[in-house]
């Protein structure tokens, strides 16, 4: 199987470096390293489209080469489906680990999400993995330590036997895993972030210039059954599918009923008459 390893923390953050040598003990895996240059976090589906991109060539110094790239995420999958590496074409996409939990809404916000979800638009699947500190918090805001293993052992044996999990074409895996040694595993939908956020003046310039802080504490409803918040806060790895089709089939019908129609053709009677 031909595997394309990415991230949002960088080509040297641990996570990867930690997934890169898990999935590289594998047999039969061909492991290709496209990730950004520096942290990329929180950019979510962003893509470079202004500017060219550098890449560099990465010596891992156990034989083996990455690239880095001033991009996005999402730039690396599209860096190696537009044949970065010669001969490559990626069977699957892994993005993580990241540093710090990306559970409910901050997949939306997540670069190690975002990148996993280009693999599902691009017809391949996806796994995004990200790993919770030992200061256990809840968001994606990174803390101070971690401890890797467990993460990447669980991911690399999931790539190993993905062909046999029930997983339906354009959806993804999020994978959260505890800051203490998981006591479990659990298939859980996204739960709920409640946003904590205020304005915070930090300073002032000349001509009326200002300096604001935008962002608070987060907390979640942790203790809601079902959900990956809840499943990494009682220590068990959390693995949630996600598709990328974000139409609501319910508003779509009621939608559907109501006469839209109408709005438009006061307009077109108008453009008719002049």
């Amino acid at each position: 199987m031909r595997v394309l390893l990415t991230n949002d923390d960088g080509i040297e953050a641990a996570g990867l470096q930690a997934l890169r040598q898990a999935l590289n003990a594998l047999p039969e895996i061909e492991l290709v390293v496209i990730a950004p240059d520096g942290n990329r976090s929180a950019m979510a589906r962003s893509i470079t489209t202004r500017r060219p991109l550098w890449v560099q060539e990465v010596d891992f110094g156990d034989g083996t080469v990455g690239y880095a790239t001033d991009g996005t995420p999402v730039d690396c999958v599209r860096l190696a489906r537009l044949g970065l590496v010669e001969g490559f074409e990626a069977e699957l996409v892994v993005s993580g680990i990241n540093h710090g939990a990306n559970l409910g809404d901050d997949i939306t916000y997540s670069g190690t999400v975002a990148a996993a979800l280009e693999a599902i638009v691009l017809g391949l699947p996806g796994i995004a993995v990200s790993q919770q500190s030992n200061a256990l918090e809840l968001d994606f805001v990174s803390g101070e330590g971690y401890d890797f293993t467990s993460a990447a052992s669980f991911t690399a044996r999931l790539v190993a036997e993905l062909e046999s999990v029930p997983l339906p074409a354009g959806t993804l895996l999020n994978i959260n895993v505890p800051g203490t040694e998981p006591d479990g595993v659990e298939v859980a939908r996204l739960g709920k972030r409640v946003y904590r956020d205020e304005l915070s003046l930090v300073d002032e310039g000349a001509g009326g210039r200002r300096l604001y802080r935008i962002y608070g504490d987060a907390s979640y409803e942790a203790d809601e059954c079902g959900t990956d918040v809840t499943a990494v806060a009682e220590g068990r790895i959390a693995v949630t599918p996600i598709h990328f089709d974000l139409t609501d089939r319910g508003g779509l019908s009621a939608l559907q009923r109501y006469d839209l129609a109408r709005l438009v053709a006061p307009a077109a009677r108008e453009v008719a008459e002049s």
